[in-house]
């Protein structure tokens, strides 16, 4: 794969195609001349992005906990586009409430979609992957670098996406797949904007949030930052780029001096959050396929 922006031929394969940061990634990679596998929950949202990107493109219905599914999604993409060069594992639920109050289920349906679904896509697509001596994005968060009161699911499940790629980095290494992380701040997809929506002190809380934490990245400047990521085969991908330096002093967000600073605001918002999800009703958002299950 080239590093000046044409990805010409080359098949690209992401989840969580649907709708937000996928689809402008599957939008942006085809504009640029790949062929996408466009793997989701939402077919008829998957094959009218299909039949927009032209022919050579490709979509697959399946659900990322479902490893049958994606198996057959893989092997129908590598038949009919002839192989995979890369895949973004970028499928991701966020829930809504606390350990305390809210729906068990729904805390652990997020880790299962968030991190265990990006294993299981690893697992389905790493053999396609070594044939073409392709390369792997998981889409993990800045969530993975702080504790954030309301999204202990979240955070536990994009952590561990991120530590999940540094180990399966130097598992491939050997094989010729290069592996990424990338760790989107808050981004203006359907996710954010639903919890926004659905939790007002959650929206309070970001407001407080320390720069860059607290800023908004738009849905197509995400998908820039993921296609240079394919092209370039990256390491990281932090979106916006600032939240390198957050990376960088990690350990102090998860310090006592974190928790009594964060703290402070907690003792007022989690409550908040806490009545707003009991009155909710729901686990997750209106767009989130498992809502509507």
């Amino acid at each position: 794969m080239s590093i000046d922006g044409r990805l010409s031929g080359k098949v690209v394969l992401v989840t969580g195609a649907a709708r937000g940061i996928g689809e402008h990634t599957a939008r942006l990679a085809a504009a640029r001349g790949a062929r996408l596998s466009l793997v989701g929950l939402e077919p008829e949202r998957l094959a009218a992005l299909a039949a927009d990107l032209g022919p050579g493109h490709t979509w697959h219905a399946a659900d990322v906990t479902d490893q049958a599914a994606l198996a057959q999604a893989v092997d129908a993409t590598v038949a009919t586009l002839g192989g995979i060069d890369a895949v973004v594992a970028n499928a991701g639920v966020a829930n809504r409430g606390t350990i305390a109050v809210g729906d068990i289920e729904a805390l652990v349906r997020t880790v299962e979609v968030n991190l265990i679904g990006v294993m299981r896509t690893a697992a389905a697509t790493v053999p396609a992957l070594v044939d073409r001596g392709g390369y792997l994005l998981l889409v993990s968060s800045a969530a993975a670098f702080a504790a954030l009161p309301g999204m202990a699911a979240y955070c536990a499940s994009k952590a561990g996406v991120e530590q999940f790629g540094n180990a399966v980095r130097l598992e491939l290494a050997h094989r010729g797949v290069a592996v990424g992380t990338a760790h989107p701040s808050w981004v203006d997809t359907d996710l954010v904007r639903e919890a926004r929506t659905d939790l007002p002190a959650f929206e309070t809380a970001l407001a407080k949030l320390p720069w860059p934490l607290r800023r908004t990245t738009t849905v197509p400047e995400c998908a820039r930052a993921f296609v240079r990521a394919i092209e370039r085969r990256s390491r990281r991908v932090y979106v916006p780029r600032a939240v390198g330096g957050v990376q960088a002093v990690r350990s102090v967000l998860v310090s006592p001096l974190a928790d009594r600073l964060v703290g402070r605001t907690a003792r007022v918002t989690v409550p908040l959050i806490e009545e707003q999800s009991r009155a909710l009703g729901r686990g997750f958002g209106v767009s989130t396929p498992q809502a509507r299950s």
